[in-house]
């Protein structure tokens, strides 16, 4: 029985040290593929976090802020019971912010005193909005207070005057428009609620929304 036992001992193959060796690399090597995904993951989502923190700050410093008050110019004739057009002022938000461009998709003609297009390439978007009409991209021209560079650039310290023209304006006589930029009718006339939005191509929405007062003025001061 003892040569038997001892034979069948004899057959029992153990694990040999290359066999261990090879398994253990096989452990490193795994451990080491998986600590390498783990810090190239971490790696990415700090960047993707820095990236989403650097936009936010570029958005931030490129900022309209509005100040003074909001103007509306009743319009004549055919339109005289209807706001023409609405102007505010606006400035850079943050001192050190970057510069908004302001090129304005309107002019007025220097001869006839007509409302024209500019011919400029605007980045800068304003649409208008009430209970039943939406203009997305309105008629708006642009003017400066006080010293300003010689450029359509909001700069700090600058203040730009924005008109957003509601009717077309030919130098002397109000009409309605029938290409979506201007209103087709006298639709801003007493307690009337409308939004204007100033999109620029950088930096927040800003919104302004007013209420038509009991009687309109030539020149009324929306509170």
């Amino acid at each position: 029985m003892s040569r038997k036992f001892s034979r069948l001992l004899g057959k029992e193959a153990g694990i040999t040290g290359l066999e261990t060796a090879i398994i253990l690399i096989a452990f490193v090597v795994v451990a080491a593929v998986f600590a390498y995904t783990v810090l190239s993951a971490g790696l990415f989502a700090t960047q993707k976090s820095s990236e989403a923190v650097y936009a936010g700050l570029g958005q931030t410093q490129s900022t309209l802020q509005p100040m003074g008050d909001v103007v509306a110019y009743k319009g004549t004739a055919a339109i005289d019971s209807s706001v023409g057009k609405v102007e505010f002022t606006v400035t850079n938000s943050l001192k050190n912010g970057e510069k908004i461009d302001l090129t304005p998709p309107y002019q007025i003609n220097s001869g006839s005193g007509a409302l024209e297009t500019s011919g400029l390439n605007s980045t800068t978007t304003i649409s208008y909005t009430d209970l039943s009409v939406t203009i997305p991209q309105c008629a708006w021209t642009l003017s400066w207070i006080g010293k300003h560079t010689d450029d359509n650039m909001l700069e700090q310290d600058e203040q730009a005057v924005i008109t957003v023209w509601l009717h077309a304006w030919s130098g002397s006589i109000w009409s309605a428009g029938a290409d979506g930029t201007f209103l087709a009718d006298n639709e801003v006339d007493t307690y009337h609620p409308f939004t204007l939005e100033v999109k620029p191509a950088k930096g927040a929405v800003l919104n302004i929304s007013r209420t038509t007062p009991a009687m309109l003025d030539d020149v009324t001061n929306l509170h």
